[in-house]
């Protein structure tokens, strides 16, 4: 199940502030600036920087 297509729209890399691509398995946000990978467990985005990795 994607996220809400509205509610990613006005969301936000924590670390840089560049926009983010829902991408799955696994299901994560990908910021399109730094590349940073933020997890989404049980549909919610968890949008800590310490939770974050660089995408493959």
């Amino acid at each position: 199940m994607g996220l809400d297509a509205e509610l990613l729209s006005i969301m936000q890399c924590p670390s840089c502030g560049g926009s983010l691509t829902e991408r799955t398995d696994p299901h994560r946000l990908v910021c399109d600036v730094c590349n940073l990978a933020y997890p989404v467990r049980d549909d919610v985005p968890v949008m800590l920087v310490d939770e974050a990795r660089p995408d493959a």
